[in-house]
């Protein structure tokens, strides 16, 4: 069972205006062709694992510090090529001599490490298992690469996974994952590992930034996330009309209507954060859920159908039921969570998002009534965390 999700990304907030002048790009450019208007960038001597830390602490005091058994640390750019980032981040949350371990499949991570720690509750190893997809790509991008710089953000995102009854909200109901190493070309950081090492010399220029063939990108995730969605439906025996909300990895806009259309996924249940924080790798899926969980969109028992796609190349998806976001007793409840983060000041660090989600309730009229007019009613402290957080 997924639990309950979190996220968390730093405080400076670049938006499209704010963007290098040499790069030639201005709002309605970036937009245009991502979706993206703004995205968060880390400050000197933030890393990646201190972007996790904060994730996964603020989900664990959300979620009364319950036990963990693992840590599983989805992520492209670890703090250090050794040792893996996992096991500090775990000593930092005081959890012990748990188990701690880093993924890397790029912008699939989390739809990865969601497997892993589902694998590792099904063997009996843990009984749960925190979940943290986090990446820090302002420190690997190429300052003179606009078309990458563009559209990426940091960030960092949590979820807590653990052993639950079957058929209860939050179970996990399936995965559909792949690769094909023959396009490992097409999204790449060149310097840093054992392959540039075992050639004598200094490493070649810009061997350290991170590159991607956009256009050949765009093909192959359209492709591979939209046929890794057709697979897993087709195994659960959901058509398109079943999914009630849709949360693509946030790596641009047009890539996203792209695959929605494809499967027949009206845009209305497509959950998109991109716009406020780019693509923030590992970081996107659970970033978008938390935001998606904050605004009430949400509810207990949603059908929701995961897809990502990364360098490797890699992809997967994955379906759950959503179990809704607990609050520990005396954490509020989700509108006072809103209210306190809409009068926090504006030097105050962004809050994570991690509140309580309404029960589902019947499919009548009634009930329809009621759930827009406490949508319409929570809007205004949702929209005001968001704001905050993004």
């Amino acid at each position: 069972m997924v639990e309950s999700v979190a996220g968390w990304v730093p405080p400076r907030r670049v938006t499209n205006d704010a963007l290098p002048a040499h790069w030639g790009v201005d709002d309605a450019w970036v937009r245009t062709r991502t979706g993206i208007g703004a995205r968060h960038r880390s400050g000197p001597g933030v890393s990646t694992g201190d972007l996790a830390y904060e994730a996964a602490r603020r989900l664990l005091e959300r979620a009364g510090r319950p036990r963990v058994d693992a840590l599983v640390l989805a992520t492209a750019t670890p703090d250090h090529p050794c040792p893996a980032t996992a096991p500090a981040v775990a000593a930092r949350l005081g959890l012990g001599s748990v188990a701690a371990v880093d993924v890397s499949a790029v912008c699939s991570g989390f739809i990865y490490g969601l497997a892993c720690a589902q694998g590792l509750v099904a063997a009996g190893i843990a009984e749960r298992v925190l979940l943290a997809g986090a990446d820090t790509y302002s420190g690997w991008l190429d300052p003179d690469d606009h078309r990458s710089g563009v559209v990426f953000g940091d960030g960092a995102g949590a979820a807590l996974v653990a052993a639950g009854p079957a058929g209860a909200p939050g179970e996990l109901l399936g995965f559909d994952l792949g690769s094909d190493g023959t396009g490992h070309d097409l999204i790449t950081v060149a310097g840093g590992g054992s392959r540039a090492r075992s050639v004598p010399g200094p490493a070649g220029p810009g061997d350290g930034y991170f590159r991607m063939r956009g256009a050949a990108v765009y093909q192959q995730a359209v492709e591979r996330m939209t046929g890794s969605c057709r697979a897993l439906l087709a195994k659960l025996g959901w058509d398109a009309g079943q999914v009630d909300h849709f949360v693509p990895h946030q790596a641009n806009a047009r890539i996203l209507r792209a695959v929605a259309g494809r499967l027949g996924i009206d845009p209305a249940r497509c959950v998109t954060h991109l716009d406020r924080v780019g693509n923030t790798g590992a970081a996107s899926i659970p970033l978008a859920l938390a935001d998606a969980d904050a605004r009430g969109a949400l509810r207990t028992g949603d059908r929701v159908l995961l897809t990502a796609f990364g360098g490797g190349l890699t992809w997967g998806s994955a379906a759950l039921r959503w179990a809704g976001t607990p609050v520990a007793p005396g954490s509020g409840t989700a509108a006072a969570t809103a209210a306190a983060a809409a009068t926090a000041t504006a030097a105050a660090p962004a809050p994570a998002v991690s509140v309580t989600t309404a029960s589902r309730t019947a499919a009548t009229a009634a009930a329809s009534a009621t759930t827009a007019s406490r949508t319409t009613a929570a809007r205004p402290a949702a929209a005001a965390l968001s704001e905050e957080l993004s």
